[in-house]
């Protein structure tokens, strides 16, 4: 990406410098000097590490670039292979087609082995790797912080978690599974799946997933009606909060932050703080985390 390009992403994803600096580990004087134009020709490495946060995946680069004459397009073709690699799959060979990205469906999704989790997402079949220990505690703390918050006020808002599917479009095209979800209208919620856009949905970051859920997860999420995304990063120790339905967003935290859930009025309130401390023995002594994936 050139500087203008990496300019323009950045302001349609409605980052600041400081998020930059925190999501990609540039100094923030750096990204300042980058942005203003005062830095004209910045170091490779430092250029590499804004791309990696601002770059749109292959995923939106096909979308923009092969839009078909009714408006529809075909994601993440150049993420494809077959058979499956990396953080894409066709299934296993014996069960699913192989097919082109963008033709796989519900029919091929429910197709895969029992013991291979998958999303498809506008026909395209990715992987799910093996979550680490740390993923799962931050999602067992999150979920149950909203459980007990939505069940001692007789709440009829619903808290699940992964692995549950979400038809997230209505279509045969797209089922995804969140790390954390909140369903407030239970006719949503079918014996197979939710049946449409959660109310709020939260992904916990891992190498394998970040661009996905940064990304191509949160174009989808917005454009779905989703009222509020979280994207929790254990490695940086921060959260993004996508606050849609007040086009509040997206609001960067530390892991030393208290955050309130909108759609819950607020009145739910996650102590990342206290989180942290619980699971702080499975990071390093100076507090950094390794990014090995089970």
């Amino acid at each position: 990406m050139t500087i203008e390009e990496m300019k323009q992403r950045k302001k349609e994803l409605g980052y600041s410098n400081t998020m930059i600096s925190q999501l990609s580990g540039v100094p923030l004087g750096t990204v300042q000097k980058i942005f203003s134009g005062a830095t004209t020709a910045p170091r490779y490495e430092t250029l590499s590490a804004l791309e990696r946060i601002l770059s749109p995946t292959s995923a939106d680069r096909s979308r923009t670039s092969s839009a078909d004459s009714s408006g529809s397009s075909r994601l993440g073709e150049t993420e494809f292979t077959y058979p499956a690699s990396g953080n894409t799959a066709s299934g296993n060979a014996h069960s699913v087609p192989k097919k082109r990205p963008g033709e796989y469906t519900l029919k091929d999704y429910y197709s895969l082995p029992d013991d291979q989790r998958a999303e498809l997402i506008d026909g395209v079949l990715y992987d799910m790797a093996t979550p680490t220990v740390t993923h799962q505690m931050i999602i067992s703390h999150l979920h149950s912080c909203i459980y007990n918050h939505i069940f001692s006020k007789k709440g009829r808002c619903l808290p699940l978690f992964a692995p549950v599917g979400v038809q997230l479009d209505c279509d045969d095209k797209t089922m995804v599974e969140p790390d954390v979800v909140i369903v407030c209208d239970r006719t949503k919620v079918i014996n197979r799946c939710i049946y449409g856009a959660p109310d709020f949905i939260a992904e916990v970051l891992s190498p394998s997933t970040k661009r996905k859920d940064m990304f191509l997860k949160l174009n989808k999420y917005m454009n779905a009606d989703v009222r509020e995304y979280w994207i929790i990063d254990p490695m940086k120790k921060a959260v993004l909060v996508y606050d849609f339905e007040h086009d509040n967003y997206p609001q960067l935290f530390g892991f030393d932050a208290s955050v309130p859930v909108s759609v819950l009025d607020g009145e739910c309130i996650i102590d990342f703080s206290a989180m942290y401390e619980y699971i702080r023995f499975l990071y390093d002594d100076d507090g950094s985390q390794d990014d090995t994936e089970a």
